[in-house]
């Protein structure tokens, strides 16, 4: 597999720090997961079955685990241990806890000169808000991201999906790549470090750019798409259409399919900017067309004549999908104790090197006695320090 041989160390805890390094371990790293005596919390949220959390399945696949008590010095020195033979650390407590611990930037090159380590947090560790604590639906606020979402006459919106978390833990697993890359040319290691507020202000795209270029402060929108039109949700004789004609040669193709093709020479909607300026208009007359047949109905003429539209998927729809269906987007994974769990397929489709769920998530420190023997302990030394409630 692409990662195997790399040995990544998951101090990590929730969501954004385990999805990177799930992310990791599905493409072949060994990944430990080191959890306080305690364990992560993820274990007992979201829908369980016989006390499995599947939302814990999914995001702590492909990893073993150790339970380290860290506020003990021989706690510290089983994870000085661990460190020695990485090359990868994640973590995501907040900035300067890992130096406080004794693991500071100095002791940890000295432990492994060519060692990645990645920071994961809400704000980045330099400015006024370094100290903060963070979650997702804070970096959705103060990013900017829930400005722009819902529609014109309702209140900010937060996406429906914890949209910071798996941002950021995007981007830190693109930096370790790019880190690892570096150290295994020159055998140096860096830091990283990645925000979840920092990667929503990436996401806003055309909204920043458009910002940046007028000064105009944008607006929320709903479904319209503020610099296309038509472009939206339409409702059809037995639903709703999602239709995305993006540009002028899209409209074209659109017009065509509704049987309309003098909306492609009419002035008020033959270019983007006049359709846009005469929104209402044109919706009127995409929607009256629309609705006097089904959404199956229009999915199919419009898909052919190669117009962007789809149907509104709820959950259930979406995994009955023969796309997503074809593009193993939900796979079962055999789990000791708890028969097959359905989780999140992979994204990623490498032809040569395909991303494999090589474990189920472990149990809370099911691995203790392996990775301690690996390191070097004794039966009588991993006994002494499980009495010591160390591990």
């Amino acid at each position: 597999m692409p990662l195997t041989g790399l040995t990544v160390l998951d101090l990590t805890r929730v969501l954004s720090g385990p999805f990177c390094t799930a992310l990791l371990g599905d493409l072949g790293a060994d990944v430990i997961k080191v959890e306080a005596p305690e364990g992560d919390s993820v274990r007992g949220q979201g829908a369980a079955r016989d006390g499995l959390s599947w939302y814990f399945a999914n995001f702590n696949r492909n990893k073993r685990a150790i339970r380290l008590d860290l506020r003990r010095p021989e706690g510290r020195e089983v994870l000085a241990r661990l460190i020695a033979r990485a090359d990868v650390l994640v973590e995501n407590f907040r900035p300067g806890v890992l130096a406080r611990m004794g693991f500071d930037a100095a002791r940890l090159a000295a432990l492994r000169p060519s060692l990645v380590t990645c920071s994961i947090n809400g704000f980045g560790s330099t400015g006024p808000y370094r100290d903060r604590p963070a979650f997702d639906f804070i970096a959705q606020a103060l990013s900017g991201f829930m400005s722009v979402n819902g529609g014109p006459d309702d209140p900010p919106l937060r996406s429906g999906v914890p949209i910071s978390d798996l941002v950021a833990g995007l981007y830190a697993a693109i930096a370790i790549l790019a880190a690892v890359q570096h150290a295994r040319a020159t055998g140096q290691g860096q830091a990283a470090e990645v925000s979840l507020t920092n990667g929503m202000v990436s996401m806003l795209a055309y909204v920043a750019t458009n910002w940046f270029a007028s000064g105009r402060v944008p607006p929320r929108s709903g479904n319209d798409h503020p610099i296309a039109a038509p472009y939206g949700l339409f409702p059809t004789r037995d639903g709703e259409l999602a239709l995305a004609p993006a540009d002028d040669a899209f409209f074209r193709r659109l017009a065509d399919a509704l049987g309309m093709p003098a909306l492609k020479t009419d002035p008020l909607y033959a270019t983007q900017a006049a359709r846009v300026a005469n929104r209402a208009r044109i919706n009127a007359i995409v929607g009256g067309v629309l609705a006097q047949q089904d959404t199956a109905h229009w999915v199919a003429v419009l898909n052919e004549a190669g117009v962007p539209c789809g149907p509104v998927h709820g959950v259930p729809e979406v995994f009955a999908d023969p796309q997503v269906q074809a593009q193993e987007m939900a796979i079962d994974v055999p789990h000791p104790g708890h028969g097959l769990v359905r989780m999140l397929g992979f994204p990623i489709k490498l032809a040569a090197t395909p991303c494999q769920v090589r474990r189920p998530a472990p149990g809370l420190g099911e691995h203790t006695d392996e990775i301690l023997s690996a390191l070097g302990y004794d039966a009588a030394a991993r006994e002494g320090l499980r009495l010591q409630g160390v591990v």
